[in-house]
């Protein structure tokens, strides 16, 4: 089956039968279109290797497809009826000047404070991921997160005072 003509009649008549497997395997209609296509795609690119039964070699696919994703801790998205609200820690970056601002206040922290908090707030590791990629322990990363995040709040270019002293919330 090396011409790839044939993969379209091919998903055309095997669609159905396929879909209803993988229905089966999911017991969810989108993640079994997902389950479907992600399997067709895999057969699209192997299309000139399947000499023989595509249909099974597709069902293949997508049993092996599944039992991966059904090993991932991570499940689905779960959907929300609207975003989160916006808090003190959630608050967005607004404009190029406080990241820039954020940035200053970061490369006067102390190396080791610094790596601590690039790695645990923009690089989202757990305490022991610091930990092991800093190569020291988890009360380390405790305690030197602790320190920087005490430095950034008395930071003087990043205090409410001297935004609040300009009117506009800019610093100058």
């Amino acid at each position: 089956m090396s011409d790839r003509s044939d993969f379209e009649p091919f998903v055309a008549a095997a669609s159905p039968r396929l879909q209803r497997t993988a229905l089966l395997l999911t017991r969810d209609p989108q993640a079994a279109e997902d389950l479907l296509q992600t399997a067709l795609a895999k057969a699209w690119a192997a299309w000139g290797r399947i000499t023989d039964e595509p249909e099974a070699y597709v069902r293949a696919t997508m049993a092996n497809t599944y039992a991966t994703w059904w090993r991932r801790k991570w499940r689905a998205e779960v959907p929300a009826s609207r975003p989160p609200e916006s808090g003190p820690g959630l608050e967005v970056t607004r404009t190029a000047e406080d990241r820039d601002l954020i940035w200053q206040a970061l490369g006067r922290l102390p190396r080791r404070q610094r790596a601590v908090v690039v790695l645990r707030y923009y690089e989202d590791l757990t305490q022991a991921q610091t930990a092991a990629a800093l190569g020291i322990s988890v009360g380390t990363v405790k305690s030197q997160t602790s320190k920087a995040l005490a430095a950034l709040r008395v930071d003087p270019t990043l205090t409410d005072d001297r935004r609040a002293a300009t009117g506009d919330g800019s610093i100058r």
